[in-house]
């Protein structure tokens, strides 16, 4: 049995871990499934945005270290799933659509992981976030000590990691770890309707940003910079973009199709 389900609806994947009576503890069987279902969205046209969240009080309360430890000891790393993509982008190709996560309760560990990977990030104000590991005589393994330096800042991030203590849905969006916090419950509507606002935006703008920013921060602005107007020239040619300025000059909303 599957404790991840997806779910279309419009032109978004909902992506949500549904194992709430463990606290929604990652599995290896669980990885692998949301694995697959970044693979989904990376490869179906008609999907243009994931948005990942969870059933019950917690988001997740980490993983199952028991299961995990043979693998880590063992020096395997996360094996991807034939058909899957990373969900810790550590490997791989990541996926190319943007990604937008809601998140409650506890949030831990490999929670914060795959989260700095997502593109926006709304969290309940009850969430509590933490990198437990050196708590359990390990180290993150699934990308913060990369990234959550780059995002929250070194020292900031260093706080967290080295001491194992959990930090507030405030404090998250202090750092601009989170874009929005709202009321309990709330989470799931608000991350949708940033999904939707997506969704609605020309597919093809929307890759060629996520292209542009990811591009400038894995080889610099320099190297972004040289590339802008050979992708806009591409985008230009589109039929996005004659719908764009048809929709200007007829003052209505524009409907993309992705083309």
């Amino acid at each position: 049995m599957s404790h991840i389900r997806t779910s279309v609806g419009g032109h978004v994947l909902e992506i949500k871990v549904d194992r709430p009576e463990k606290l929604n503890a990652l599995s290896p069987q669980m990885y692998d499934d949301l694995c697959l279902a970044l693979g989904e969205l990376d490869r179906r046209d008609e999907l243009r945005v994931g948005l990942i969240h969870a059933e019950g009080k917690h988001f997740s309360a980490g993983i199952e270290l028991d299961k995990w430890a043979p693998l880590f000891a063992g020096g395997k790393g996360f094996p991807i799933p034939e058909g899957g993509i990373d969900i810790f982008a550590l490997s791989g190709p990541r996926c190319r659509k943007p990604l937008v996560m809601a998140v409650q309760g506890y949030a831990y560990t490999w929670v914060v992981e795959m989260m700095l990977t997502t593109d926006v990030r709304v969290a309940a104000e009850d969430t509590k976030f933490a990198m437990l590991e050196v708590k359990r005589g390990i180290y993150p393994c699934g990308g913060a000590t990369l990234r959550l330096p780059q995002q929250m800042g070194w020292s900031n991030a260093q706080r967290y990691l080295l001491t194992g203590e959990p930090w507030s849905a405030a404090e998250a969006h202090r750092t601009g770890l989170v874009q929005q916090v709202v009321a309990p419950g709330e989470q799931y509507p608000a991350a949708r309707a940033i999904a939707d606002g997506i969704a609605a935006a020309a597919p093809l703008g929307v890759a060629a940003i996520l292209k542009s920013s990811r591009l400038a921060q894995a080889e610099g602005e320099a190297v972004a910079a040289s590339r802008l107007f050979d992708d806009m020239t591409r985008v230009m040619g589109s039929e996005d973009a004659k719908e764009g300025v048809r929709s200007f000059m007829e003052r209505r909303n524009a409907v993309f199709q992705g083309r």
